[in-house]
């Protein structure tokens, strides 16, 4: 079995409304739910063998307070999963060598989210992922409902990288940062 995990960049900051997309830095609250998300993968011992990252400065911060990871990893910030669409990261993630167990994937909304629902079989297949009774289960309905800003999917695969498809995923869960840090007051 191989481990994914997608995770999208935490929240960004409009504050300089001239800054370029590309360039758009985590914000404050941003940076406590990436610190967040880095303190319940190393608790669940999420260590990846290769990181593929964005090369968008708000991705790359993420990743920063996700690092070191235990094992290191090799870590590819690529420009084409700027905003990719989830056919792009798919092909990204078939491109990774076999020999990798784990591989962390961080970049964007709505590539990212469309790519979780497509590996996931977008609910279709809600027996692979069901609770009692048949029915989805919590994370899985979580992650048909949005991806949020610092959220992660973990999804064991059992085929190869390159043979991954749509539905070839099983979710094992779905953290967003409202599960880890105490209600804030809104921004």
């Amino acid at each position: 079995m191989r481990q994914l995990m997608l995770l999208r960049h935490a929240k960004s900051s409009w504050d300089d409304p001239g800054l370029p997309d590309h360039a758009r830095p985590l914000n404050a609250r941003g940076r406590r739910a990436a610190a967040a998300i880095a303190q319940a993968m190393q608790e669940l011992r999420l260590s990846p063998d290769i990181v593929l990252v964005s090369s968008a400065r708000r991705t790359l911060q993420t990743l920063e307070a996700l690092t070191p990871f235990e094992d290191g990893a090799l870590i590819e910030p690529m420009d084409a999963l700027y905003l990719a669409p989830w056919a792009r990261l798919l092909e990204a993630i078939q491109a990774v060598p076999e020999t990798a167990r784990s591989l962390l994937v961080l970049a964007h909304n709505p590539g990212l989210h469309e790519l979780a629902l497509a590996l996931a079989g977008a609910g279709a297949q809600a027996g692979t992922h069901a609770g009692a009774a048949g029915r989805p289960s919590r994370d899985l309905q979580r992650l048909t409902e949005g991806y949020p800003t610092g959220a992660l999917a973990e999804f064991t695969i059992a085929s190869s990288w390159r043979q991954l498809e749509p539905g070839g995923g099983r979710l094992v869960r779905f953290l967003a940062p409202r599960d880890l840090l105490p209600a804030e007051l809104p921004a």
